[in-house]
């Protein structure tokens, strides 16, 4: 029993294997049970077993092997997977099973051979089987052959039953038409029989039914086209006539629901088949295909790849395959024509190019039609010829070089010919139009002859006269021949070879040259100009381009012959003729003409590779301006190619590149055709031999990658190499791999033909060495660039087991194997990816990894298709499975990708495919498909059709560096269809076929459209905007926050736009075509000064709308979309507006995503528009949303926003860090150690950025880095000095004056930053402050000298009268009215005080702006004009609602203080003391009025508690003169902020910091032990406050802290204080609230897994026991006694420990309190004995401070003693002097005791040279015209002897009443004199 105790508790597959027999057998009985109890055959179960079937077959006992044969038996039976384990599971009951003695165990042994036969694993038992045969054991031969004929009969069996299902699906499919539905599964099945089954009698059964499903489903049948016609093609070897002529009839009939073009893939795979049926077959399917195409349907860029498939196999060995070659390039022939056929055929010998030509003469074509080119057709003459001489070509032979070969677009018949077709035309417009003009050479006497009959006789003879007037006279009677002539008899080649007559070319005479050209230009343009004619004038032509006088006349026929003849044709023999020559100016020059013809004819039909070559020559040319007219048009190029152009460019010189990348960068998007080739069609000449674009040179719909000349790499993947990529030595296997990598990488651009390198690669994804893996990765990345579109063809074989690498367990693997699918996706679409069962059976896997990164992926590639195959279906049980995965992550992209799964399939389809779910999971996946139908995205919208032809649906497919593919040929493609028709079709050279097929009515259409347009384009809603941001914040509408925006955040935003954009505009920003985009942000932008108002009002939406861009992949749209925003943030600028959050919060996460941008003139944009965001929007808020960028994935996002984020610090100083400097140098110290270089670098700078700000603190600040990465930033810090120490050396102090406006690196709060380049604003802020250093007072750096008035000068000036403007009466009675806070829209105010508005808030929000300034000054003169207003009870109310905003300021200047001013030597301290006194002071007065105090948040009263101990504790404070003093004014505003701020705020703040202190290890541990004094403070009060707290807050805030610090964790502090805190707390609140306390867990989620509800439970159950807080009142070091009397000895004791303290540097004030309050309770207590020994001054101390505490606590606010408050008086008078003494106020007379009842004088008391009493009739009248004039006063008392008193100081207290009147006195007079 003992052994079975161990065993009997095991999982079941554990008891399978068990040593023990007994355990064995219990386990397979189980597994038989459990095997029948699992209903879903892919359930993950199956997988632990899928190792120890053998072992059930094969066990040793033969008790528990029966039971294990059960077992067996049951798997195969029922797991999905079971296939994978035939092998050698038969080969176990081979060789174990059948030589068993019991007949049951043979039994079952032959059952299960036979289920695995069941489950289509017959090949795996037979081979195993038959070696049975040769076993020695003859019970086991005859087992063998006994299982054999069971097999067999079950065979013939199962070939029956599949007979009569094929049978009745035949019936079923022979119907003319089928409804629609999804046939998928029906399909799949036929499909399985085709390719697998053995009995060929069903495989042309089931050919059969599939032949009758397409005819019957017809169109619809299409989308399966492609699983079945590889199956049908392949199964060609069988060459049983039956089989083949049903799979004849079957590929025939899935063709016609399909297109040749889809199906090219396909066929081209088997051409290369070894078996020769296959090819023949192949062959044969061509040609009957071929004959149900036409020319349009057949063009030149699918007929390419067939006729070289078909040219290898016309030199095939076996003569069938031969003879079906020779057949399929025939009806190629027949159906387009010799000419366009022909150039694909150079190569051919004459016998087997006479073999097609006579096949293609057998060809019948459907219907009895003959085809347009082959045949018969071409030989007929043309009619009524005029000379023998332009009869067409024969077609026995291969056109000439000159001769173009078109086909018409037609093809019912052949083309008639007009009456002189060899002049050029006819009357038959729609031929002779359509129809290039083929002409043959003329002889110079036919030539002669021809213009004889159209030229006068004087003008032929004075031709070649040797006198050049009469040669000028011969050509001027030519030109105004030419120009009178009709175009039909104009014999074009005769004429232009009269002007090649001597001299011809080689005129002397300029004038005469240029009437030559220009007759030449006339003659292309009027007449039917041919490439024959070309030929002769063009050498001509480009002899003269380079020539000063006539070269304008050359290129201007240039064109014209462009026009005539096609660009592509005209523009490479101008090259190639032009780089014959040595004439660098004809060089130069054509390059430059074909640059600006690029731009007018489009970039359609140009041969790219021979101009590459040509460009190379002429960019190593030593003429410098052949190589600037090289770098030109590669620049236009780049417009049509994107970036695969400057990969043929890489090898150039760097200084070359780096030209090139520059002109490269000028250009945004290729502009719009304005020249079309005259003659149209969809064929260019077969000389060519690219496919000329529909709308004549547009370049729209034509495939820019298919332009690119690509190289055959095949040949250079030799044996060695793929063996080489197979070794066992990794060494020599990545030897193998980066000799691929240098193949691909020369080669530039392949085919997809690469040999047997893709099973080479596949092998290496799964390489055991993972540095290898990381290079297959690259190298197929590579291989994605390389080939193109071309890689469709090995998406199965390469691209899903990339896939299967996105599983692996490392990160860095995972993330490049999403790369590379990502890329190549980018090349081939999704279609090739989700067909067939590839996808599903990765997602089967139960590898977490892969589960995530797939599903992720699909959840972000489904939303963006517009149909799917059917096969993603087969994904739906997967997909359901990872639902209820044990992994949450897998769990949670599950659902992510569901509502992207249901947008294709629908609801209905997915929820019964959960009906086959167990009934748990059923109803868990029903409810999330419920929830995912909520939000399932719509479908994107269906391209456009008019006006982009095929091209706008290919636009997806552009490389990321095209600047665009799709260009319409004109406006009006996109405005009416018929006319966007008409362009596409050629609509030859003149208005009238422009105008054509689209009438009069789309003319007026579009002039309605433009009168719509008129009218403003944004409506101004007052309020609008406010509305949609008070929705949002309520929930009512969706909250603008998506990783990719789904459909019902574009339905929100067209609703909201709807009653605020134009209608047209909205139709056009939401078009699909990227064009309309393009166009309605140029009119935005047209509109954007005109309607700036407008703007604004709709910016929050226009915004939005910008975001969607984002993620877009145009980058023409996304460049004019950069453009537009650069426009629209300099209005705002000017327009002083700020960015509200709400719209910086839609907005600029989705900007920063853009700066990771491939392209650098992206990139360059992106970083300037944040530098112009910086001044509409604080930096300290954008820089949150910069380090949320540096989390991203892509390494040049995170490079960028390190930079950005270094030249904010580098501009604004370190209080731009948000949340707090420490955290974000943390996160940024981070990416020291990132795998990028460029990221390691840009957080370096960033790190140097901060050490240049605030020195050796920032070790203090990033936290602990690694050795490395440590030692790699003191090396860049060393390099920062010594680049510092080079550095020019600063401006003089003489031009401080000049600026009116001191350097404010912090001033981004609630006001724009300084307009000065921020890289500068460090140095100039260090500048103002050594000048501020070394100045006098009457060069002040604050004071504009706009304010500077010199009185003496105005009242001496009697010379002249002037006007005297009255001053702006600004009255602070306004202050007290209503006002209207303008949310949107915050202008900033001038510092110019004259200047500013009425606007309250403005004013206010200025003024505290300045408070946070880096200048010192500033931010006194700021505190002064606060605390002015504070001071007057009656115009403190102003300040109300501006209390965070003011505290905010005031923390931002103590942390400037603490990390930069104190730091910094050169700064005066008493300087520092007096901005500390006037922060304090201002404190101070607000803390006193409680209404304002209580307006103070949480989290502003936890940065302002941590500035202000963090004062405290700074111990450089201390050795300043009079810093003790400070220290102690510090503890009194510490007191007065926690008895007025609201006590839930500041128990929630001191909660919070208490927490951050104990987590953060950085901070002195004084620190948090001053904390926790406050806390204690704030119990005291507890007793009085507790009726208006929010004590369900404040529980929250205690449960958040125990969660972090849980009672362990709190107790294993070194202190134990921390832990007797809280405890007191909670037990004061339990006594003052009792059980009650308990109902206040509302705001605690999880409250039963809460420490804290616990905690409380046993506090109140207590409680009722406890007589106070008895067990906590040691606790509370600052006295909570027992009211009981106590003994002589305590008293003693105690009042001993509070005198030490009294006596101590550091606790004084704390003991001069805890002496108040034991005065309080005990007051019979004798202090005597404490005191009697003491010095007269300590008892005058203790007597001060105790009547301090009194006075604060009876609410006598102001106080200000020696000891206590240091005053800002005399603030920014006293500068430069005067004694920090000076300025402490001696009240009471003499400056003895102190007086309670004195108050506090005002800061600005002298700066406003006015009584403290005195109310000022306005706050900015008294700025503006008293701050000089204070100086000056000062000045004088202190230069003249008369003073009242013998000490400045009292000078100062005792005169400003004097002063003011004397002041008021002096500038009345001055008025009266003026006047």
């Amino acid at each position: 029993m003992g052994d079975e105790s161990e065993w009997i508790k095991l999982p079941i597959d554990q008891k399978c294997e068990h040593k023990l027999w007994k355990a064995r057998l219990n386990g397979y009985e189980e597994a038989v049970k459990l095997f029948q109890r699992i209903e879903d055959e892919k359930s993950p179960e199956w997988g632990k077993y899928l190792g120890l079937i053998k072992k059930f077959v094969t066990d040793s006992n033969a008790i528990a092997q029966l039971k294990g044969l059960e077992a067996a038996l049951s798997f195969v039976g029922n797991a999905h997977f079971a296939g994978k384990t035939a092998g050698e599971v038969v080969s176990g009951v081979v060789t174990k099973v059948f030589n068993q003695p019991k007949a049951r165990a043979k039994e079952l042994g032959t059952e299960i051979c036979l289920m695995y036969m069941e489950i289509e694993k017959a090949e795996v038992v037979q081979d195993e089987l038959l070696k049975g045969l040769d076993n020695k054991n003859p019970k086991i031969v005859v087992a063998c052959l006994e299982a054999l004929r069971k097999a067999l009969r079950s065979e013939a069996k199962k070939w029956q039953e599949r007979k009569e299902a094929l049978e009745a699906i035949e019936t079923l499919t022979k119907n003319p038409k089928l409804e629609n539905g999804d046939y998928g599964d029906l399909v799949r099945a036929l499909k399985k029989v085709v390719g697998k089954d053995a009995n060929v009698m069903l495989v042309a059964l089931a050919a059969k039914c599939l032949a009758a499903l397409a005819s019957g489903l017809r169109k619809k049948f299409g989308t399966y086209a492609g699983q079945v016609a590889p199956t049908i093609l392949e199964k060609f070897k069988e060459k049983k006539p039956q089989v083949v002529q049903a799979l004849q009839e079957a590929i025939d009939a899935i063709f016609l629901t399909t297109t040749l073009q889809n199906l090219s893939e396909d066929v081209l795979s088997v051409m290369d088949n070894k078996n020769p049926s296959i090819k023949q077959q192949a062959s044969l399917f061509l040609a009957r295909s071929f004959r149900h195409c036409t020319q349009a349907t057949l063009p030149k860029s699918i007929l390419k790849p067939f006729c070289a498939a078909l040219l290898k196999q016309v030199n095939d060995s076996a003569p069938e395959v031969r003879d079906a070659a020779f057949e399929a390039l025939g009806t190629a022939m027949k159906v387009v024509g010799e000419k366009a056929v022909n150039p694909f055929l150079a190569d051919l010998d004459k016998l087997k190019l006479d073999k097609i030509k006579e096949s293609a003469d057998k060809v019948e074509l459907p219907g009895g039609k003959k085809g347009s080119g082959g045949g018969a057709g071409d030989k007929k003459p043309a009619s009524k010829a005029p000379a023998p001489a332009e009869a067409p070509p024969k077609s026995s032979g291969p056109p000439k070089k000159s001769q173009a070969a078109a086909s018409s677009k037609a093809s019912s018949g052949p083309p008639k010919k007009g009456k002189a077709a060899a002049a050029g035309g006819g009357k038959a417009k729609k031929t002779s139009d359509n129809k290039e003009v083929i002409e043959t050479e003329l002889s110079p006497e036919a030539s002669e002859e021809l213009a004889s009959r159209v030229l006068p006789a004087s003008c032929l003879q004075q031709l070649d006269s040797s006198n050049w007037k009469e040669r000028l006279a011969s050509m001027e009677e030519f030109q105004r021949a030419v120009e009178t002539m009709d175009k039909v008899e104009m014999p074009c080649q005769a004429l232009v070879r009269m002007l090649a007559k001597k001299p011809g070319w080689k005129e002397t005479n300029f004038q005469v040259m240029q009437m030559k050209l220009r007759v030449v230009t006339l003659i292309a343009q009027r007449g039917q100009f041919s490439k024959t004619s070309a030929s002769v004038v063009l050498d001509g032509l480009v002899d003269k381009v380079g020539d000063v006088k006539c070269g304008g006349n050359a290129k201007e026929g240039l064109t014209a012959i462009g026009e005539a003849c096609s660009l592509p044709w005209t523009a490479e023999q101008v090259v190639s003729m032009v780089f014959a020559q040595k004439n660098p100016k004809n060089q130069a020059e054509s390059l430059n003409w074909l640059a600006n013809a690029m731009k007018e004819f489009g970039f359609a039909g140009i041969n790219v590779k021979g101009f590459i070559n040509n460009v190379k020559t002429a960019l190593g040319a030593t003429n410098p301006a052949i190589r600037t007219a090289a770098i030109a048009l590669l620049g236009v190029m780049h417009l049509y190619m994107g970036a695969p152009l400057r990969i043929f460019f890489e090898d150039e010189k760097p200084a070359l590149l780096a030209q090139i990348d520059a002109e490269i960068e000028k250009g945004q998007s290729p502009p719009a055709p304005v020249r079309f080739t005259r003659k149209a069609g969809t064929d260019e000449d077969g000389d060519e031999g690219e496919e000329q674009d529909e709308d004549g040179g547009g370049g729209a719909g034509h495939d820019i990658m298919d332009l690119l000349p690509r190289t055959d790499i095949s040949e250079k993947i030799t044996c060695d190499l793929v063996s080489k990529i197979d070794d066992k030595n990794w060494k020599i296997r990545k030897e193998g791999l980066d000799e691929v990598a240098a193949v691909i990488s020369e080669a530039k651009f392949i085919t997809s033909n690469i040999g047997d390198l893709s099973l080479s690669l596949k092998g290496r994804l799964g390489d055991s060495n993972k540095m290898l893996v990381q290079q297959t990765l690259t190298i197929l990345q590579q291989l994605a660039i390389a080939m193109g579109p071309g890689l469709k063809h090995h998406v199965k074989s390469l691209g899903i087991p990339v896939i299967t690498v996105m599983g692996d367990i490392k990160p860095n693997l995972r993330m490049a194997a999403l790369t590379t699918v990502q890329a190549w996706v980018e090349q081939t679409g999704m279609k090739d990816w989700l067909e067939g069962e590839d996808l599903s059976e990765e997602l089967k896997k139960e590898n977490p990894f892969l589960r995530q990164e797939v599903l992720s992926w699909l959840a972000e590639k489904l939303p963006t298709l517009r149909t799917v195959p059917v096969d993603l279906m087969l994904c739906v049980p997967p997909l359901y499975a990872c639902l209820e995965d044990r992994n949450g992550d897998v769990r949670k992209k599950a659902q992510d990708a569901l509502p992207t799964f249901m947008m294709h399939l629908g609801f209905e389809k997915m929820s019964k495919a959960a009906g086959k779910l167990k009934p748990a999971s059923k109803d868990q996946v029903l409810a999330m498909l419920e929830k995912a139908r909520a939000v399932m995205p719509a479908k994107p919208a269906a391209p456009a059709k008019a006006g982009g032809g095929k091209g706008s649906a290919e636009t997806s497919r552009a490389p990321s560096g095209s600047s665009s593919r799709s260009q319409p040929a004109s406006e009006d493609s996109v405005d009416s269809k018929p006319e966007a028709k008409k362009v596409r079709g050629g609509g030859g050279g003149g208005a009238a076929a422009k105008k054509g097929a689209a009438g009069k009515k789309p003319p007026a259409k579009g002039a309605k459209d433009e009168e719509d347009k008129t009218g403003p384009i944004f409506v101004l809603i007052p309020n609008a905007k406010e509305q949609r941001i008070k929705e949002e914040k309520q929930l009512k509408i969706l909250k603008w926050n998506f990783m990719t925006p789904r459909d019902e955040y574009l339905e929100q935003l067209k609703t909201q736009m709807s009653t605020c954009f134009a209608k047209w505009l909205q139709d056009e920003l939401f078009h699909f075509d990227f064009q309309r985009h393009v166009k309605a942000i140029g009119v935005m932008i047209e509109r954007l000064e005109s309607e700036s108002d407008a703007t604004i009002s709709c910016l929050d939406l226009i915004l939005k709308w910008f975001t969607l861009r984002f993620f877009d992949t145009n980058t023409t749209v996304l460049m004019k979309v950069l453009e537009y925003l650069k426009l629209l943030f300099t209005m705002l600028n000017r327009e002083n507006y700020h960015l509200t959050e709400y719209e910086a919060n839609s907005f600029v996460p989705y900007l920063i995503l853009k700066v990771g941008e491939s392209k650098d003139v992206v990139r360059k944009d992106v970083r300037a528009i944040l530098t112009m965001l910086c001044k509409i929007h604080p930096a300290s808020k954008v820089f949150p949303f910069l380090m949320e960028g540096t989390k991203s994935k892509n390494s040049k996002q995170r490079a960028e926003c390190l930079e950005e984020l270094g030249c904010l610090i580098e501009g604004y100083g370190m209080n731009v860090c948000q949340p707090t400097p420490a955290k974000s140098l943390k996160e940024i110290a981070i990416h020291i150690g990132d795998r990028d270089t460029s990221v390691r670098n840009a957080a370096l700078n960033t790190v140097v950025a901060v050490y240049n700000a605030c020195g050796d603190q920032v070790y203090k600040l990033i936290g602990n880095l690694s050795e490395k990465d440590m030692s790699m930033l003191e090396e860049r810090i060393k390099r920062s000095a010594k680049k510092t120490a080079a550095a020019p050396s600063k401006p003089s102090a003489t031009e401080r004056p000049q600026r009116e406006h001191p350097p404010n690196p912090n001033g981004t709060f609630l006001r724009k930053p300084a307009q000065e380049d921020p890289n500068k604003l460090n140095q100039a802020r260090q500048n103002s402050q050594q000048q501020h250093h070394h100045h006098s007072e009457s060069s002040h750096p604050s004071i504009p000298k706009e304010f500077q008035l010199d009185l003496d000068m105005i009242e001496m000036d009697q010379s002249r009268v002037c006007e005297m403007p009255d001053l702006v009466q600004h009255k602070l009675d306004e202050l007290l009215e209503p006002i209207m806070i303008p949310e949107p829209k915050m202008h900033s105010v001038s510092p110019h005080f004259d200047d500013l508005h009425n606007s309250t808030s403005s004013t206010i929000n200025y003024v505290i702006s300045q408070v946070a300034s880096g200048d010192i000054n500033t931010s006194i003169q700021a505190l002064a004009q606060i605390d002015e207003v504070l001071r007057q009870e009656d115009k403190a109310e102003v300040m109300s609602g501006h209390i965070d905003q003011f505290l905010i300021a005031t923390f931002m200047q103590l942390r400037l203080i603490y990390s930069t001013h104190m730091a910094d030597d050169r700064l005066d301290k008493k300087d520092i003391i007096k901005l500390y006194s006037c922060i304090i002071g201002n404190m101070l007065s607000l803390f006193s009025m409680e209404s304002l105090a209580r307006e103070a948040s949480m989290g502003v009263l936890k940065d302002l508690m941590h500035g202000v101990i963090t004062l405290m504790l700074d111990s450089r404070v201390e050795d300043i003169e009079d810093g003790q003093q400070l220290i102690r004014s510090v503890n009194l505003l510490v007191i007065r902020v926690l008895e007025k701020s609201d006590q839930t705020n500041m128990i929630s703040a001191l909660l919070v910091l208490l927490q951050d202190s104990l987590v953060t290890t950085a901070g002195p541990p004084t620190f948090s032990e001053l904390v926790m004094k406050c806390l204690w403070r704030m119990i005291r009060f507890l007793p009085e406050t507790i009726d208006t707290i929010n004590l369900d807050r404040i529980l929250l805030d205690v449960h958040n802290f125990m969660k972090v610090f849980p009672k362990e964790k709190l107790k294993q502090l070194k202190s134990d204080v921390p832990h007797r805190t809280l405890k007191t707390l909670l037990h004061t609140l339990c006594k003052l609230t009792g059980p009650k306390i308990l109902d206040h867990l509302s705001m605690i989620e999880n409250r039963n897994e809460s420490e804290l509800e616990a905690h409380l439970r046993r506090v109140v159950k207590h409680s009722g026991n406890l007589s106070g807080l008895k067990s906590d009142r040691g606790t509370e070091k600052t006295g909570l006694y027992t009211e009981d009397r106590m003994s002589k000895a305590k008293v003693s004791d105690i009042l001993s420990e509070i005198f030490k303290k009294i006596g101590s540097k550091e606790n004084t004030k704390e003991g001069l309190t805890e002496l108040y309050e034991f005065k309080q309770k005990y007051s019979d207590a004798d202090l005597e004995p404490f005191l009697k020994y003491t010095s007269q001054f300590f008892q005058s101390y203790v007597e001060r401070g105790l009547r301090m505490i009194e006075s604060e606590r009876e609410g006598k606010a102001r106080i200000q003693t020696s000891t206590a408050v240091i005053s800002c008086t005399y603030a920014t008078e006293a500068c430069n002097s005067s004694p920090l003494s000076s300025l402490h106020l001696q009240l009471g007379g003499g400056g003895g005791e102190d007086d309670p009842q004195q108050q506090r004088p005002a800061i600005s008391s002298l700066l406003s040279s006015k009584p403290p009493v005195a109310s000022s009739t306005d706050m900015l009248h008294s700025k503006l015209s008293q701050l000089k004039e204070s100086r000056e006063m000062y000045q004088q008392e202190h230069n003249n002897a008369h003073s009242h008193s013998p000490t400045h100081g009292h000078t100062r207290s005792a005169s400003p009443a004097a002063n003011l009147d004397d002041l008021k006195k002096r500038l009345e007079r001055i008025k009266s004199n003026r006047q």
